[in-house]
Formats: C-alpha cells, sequence, structure tokens
C-alpha cells in the first residue's frame, strides 16, 4: 500500500503539464503592482476549474481561494504582481511570451512569483483529490501589491477581511530550502532646504545641494557601523535616489532630498533607524528633516489602503511547530532533509508575522537570484515538489500539535 508521501509524488507529477500550462497563462498576462486584474482573475478560472470549495476577490483586488472545512486554517500565499522588464535588449526572448523546455519555464514572474500560486493552487487541488484535508481548511491566496508595497495585502485580509490563519506558506522562491525569516526595511526620506540666488553670485545663497552632500558621506559610512545580528547578518542601507529644486539652471537649489533604503535586522526598529539619521552632525548642523515614506496608490480595484513604508523583520524558531512541519513534510517527498536558511530579500511575511505575530515559513519554486533580473526562469520539478510538499503539509502540521 502507497504512503501518503507517495500517493501526493504521484499526483504532483500526473498535473505537471497542467502546472506548466497555467505558468505560461499567466506569464503571457502582464501583471505589474496595481494592474494584476488579468493575472488575478485567470487564477480565480483555474481555482474554479479545479474545484476549489470557494473562490472570491476581495476589494483591494486578492484572490481567495478555499478547500476543506475542518477547524485549523492554514494559508498558503503567493504575491502574483511582477515588476516591469527593465531594459528589454536584456533579455534573450520576449519576457511576456515566454519560453519553455525540458527543464524550465521562462519569464516575467517564471520565480517570482508566479510559480509560487501555480503550485499553490495544484497543492489544493492534490489534497481535494486524496483526501488530506480532515481538521483543516486550507486558504490559497494569490495576493496584488508586493512588489510595491510588501505585505499591504496582508494589512488588508487581516484587518478587513477578519482572516486570521494559525500560520501561512510564503511561496517565495527558496533556492530548494525551507526559510524561517529575513531582514524588514523601510523607506526614509531626508529633506534639507537651501536660499535660491542667481547662479552668478552663488555666495549670496544656501545650496541645499551642498549641504546634501555633507550628508551624503555621513550616511555612507553609516552603513559600516550597524546592527549585526547572527541569524539574519547586518542591517544595510543604501541611497537610491535623489532630488532637488531650482528656480532654474542658473540658480542655486533651494532644496534637496534623498530617499533611503534601509535594510533592519533583528534588534533593529523604524525608531532606531531614523534615530541613528537624525544623530549624524551633519542632519544637525543643516537642519534636515527625517522621515519615513508612507504608501498611497490605489489597487486596480481603485482600493486606496494606506500605510507607513515599515516592514518589519521576523524571524520563526527552527523548532516551531510550523517549520518542524513543513521539514518533515520536505523529507517525506524529497527523501532527504531540507537546508533551512533565510531569504535575503522581503516578503509578505513582514506583515503577517512582523506586523501580525502569525507564524511563517518559507518554501517556493525557483531561486532568489531569478527575481527582478532579465531572462527569468523556474524548473518544472520545483513546480511540482512544492505541490507536493504543501499537499503534505496540513496533515504534518496537525501530527506536529498532538
Amino acid at each position: 500500500m502507497k504512503t501518503n508521501y507517495e500517493r501526493v509524488n504521484e499526483k504532483a507529477s500526473g498535473y505537471k503539464v497542467a502546472m506548466c500550462k497555467f505558468l505560461r497563462d499567466l506569464i503571457r498576462i502582464p501583471g505589474e503592482s496595481c494592474g494584476e486584474e488579468g493575472v488575478i482573475y485567470r487564477i480565480k478560472e483555474e481555482m474554479e476549474s479545479l474545484g476549489f470549495d470557494k473562490v472570491e476577490v476581495d476589494p483591494q483586488g486578492n484572490v481567495l481561494g478555499y478547500v476543506g472545512n475542518g477547524d485549523t486554517l492554514i494559508a498558503i500565499d503567493a504575491h502574483i504582481d511582477t515588476v516591469g522588464v527593465g531594459n528589454i535588449s536584456n533579455w534573450d526572448f520576449d519576457p511576456y511570451e515566454g519560453f519553455e523546455d525540458d527543464e524550465c519555464i521562462g519569464g516575467r514572474g517564471a520565480s517570482d512569483q508566479l510559480g509560487g500560486i501555480v503550485s499553490a493552487v495544484y497543492g489544493g487541488k492534490i489534497m481535494k483529490d486524496l483526501g488530506l484535508l480532515d481538521g483543516v481548511t486550507v486558504l490559497v491566496t494569490g495576493t496584488v501589491l508586493e512588489e510595491d508595497c510588501d505585505g499591504l495585502c496582508w494589512q488588508y485580509i487581516i484587518n478587513e477581511d477578519k482572516i486570521r490563519p494559525e500560520f501561512v506558506v510564503i511561496t517565495e522562491p527558496t533556492n530548494g530550502n525551507i526559510y524561517r525569516g529575513h531582514r524588514g526595511r523601510m523607506e526614509i526620506r531626508v529633506d534639507v532646504k537651501g536660499i535660491s540666488c542667481h547662479g552668478s553670485a552663488p555666495e549670496r545663497g544656501e545650496n541645499a545641494i551642498y549641504k546634501m552632500a555633507e550628508i551624503l558621506k555621513e550616511v555612507e559610512a553609516l552603513n559600516d557601523k550597524l546592527h549585526f545580528d547572527a541569524f539574519l547578518g547586518k542591517g544595510t542601507l543604501a541611497v537610491s535616489e535623489i532630488f532637488f529644486t531650482s528656480p532654474s539652471r542658473c540658480a542655486v537649489a533651494d532644496s534637496c532630498a534623498i530617499s533611503i533604503d534601509r535594510r533592519l535586522t533583528d534588534g533593529e526598529t523604524y525608531l532606531s533607524a531614523q534615530e541613528e539619521i537624525r544623530a549624524l552632525d551633519s542632519v544637525k548642523k543643516h537642519g534636515a528633516v527625517v522621515t519615513m515614506y508612507r504608501y498611497d496608490k490605489p489597487a486596480f480595484t481603485g482600493l486606496v489602503y494606506e500605510t507607513d513604508c515599515y516592514f518589519p523583520t521576523w524571524v520563526i524558531p527552527a523548532n516551531a511547530e510550523p517549520t518542524t512541519a513543513i521539514v518533515e513534510a520536505f523529507k517525506g517527498v524529497k527523501g532527504f532533509a531540507p537546508k533551512v536558511d533565510k531569504w535575503t530579500f522581503s516578503t509578505n511575511g513582514v506583515s503577517i508575522m512582523g506586523r501580525e505575530g502569525i507564524p511563517c515559513i518559507g518554501y517556493g519554486p525557483g531561486k532568489e537570484e531569478e527575481a527582478h533580473a532579465p531572462n527569468e526562469k523556474t524548473w518544472k520539478q520545483d513546480l511540482v515538489d512544492c505541490a507536493a510538499v504543501y499537499a503534505a503539509l496540513p496533515q504534518s502540521y496537525l501530527a506536529q500539535k498532538k
């Protein structure tokens, strides 16, 4: 008699062709942040065709598909928006038509993060096929706006849809590993004022760009002094944008501002990160103002759900039930123990666990280094393996809880 792990592997392999077709369909639909409508409704169509028990699109535009009706609610999340294609000359193929060979599927979003929703949807299908839903309800979420504002979708799902799972699987690419956390981030702005005057007599004014030049050197040096955590590594910062105002090209600049991408390791907060910049000698000298950005763009539905551009750090313990449950499911499906590690980049976990304290664990098809890169691709076997692990996970989790 076959074990459950043998059965889920067999089922997942049987759905390989269907999963590849579904992924290629999604890649063909451009779906950058705030423009995901076509992708969302293609996912809804797939969930309904596979017999999900309930499928709906919420007012923000997230697609929510349910299988099972048990008391324990587990969610499997995939953000389905993508970044743009960048310089098209860097691509060897059409990023939206994509390509397919025996091993890989290419196209914008193949790893980040359309492959994740494909495996999650088919994982739900396998659970239904094999009767692996006793005691659980599994919610598969295709979420919007992540590339623009990590976790905003889950702020909405938790606070407005009133959905609160016991834990959430994040299906971002994990290079075949299990990931249990990552650094947080925030978006900081520094503004300094000047006084304009005619460029022929610059001594009559105060050049805001020169003031900012002093600040920039101290900000650059600050990066080397930030906190280090043994698991997540060091906090970092990078100046990502610079702006100015001036009456003309023949005048002294009367304002200058920079944006800072600040990565927060464990032990750092949005308050401490801002205070470190406010404490710089040049910032105090020039009366610079340090603030945090806010996100206020409308979703494709037109809904605006504002939030601070702060995305908290999170880490789940190595011995937490979701961690041990997915490790056991992985071992059962793959036949060996996974490496347990962390992401370099940020995910929706910043809201799910970082803000709300709902445990997250990561396992998804593809590789981190494919994200946002030209010639993005994912691996067909990853789709199969992830679907099988997702299908095996709910019962593994219930066993860990006993």
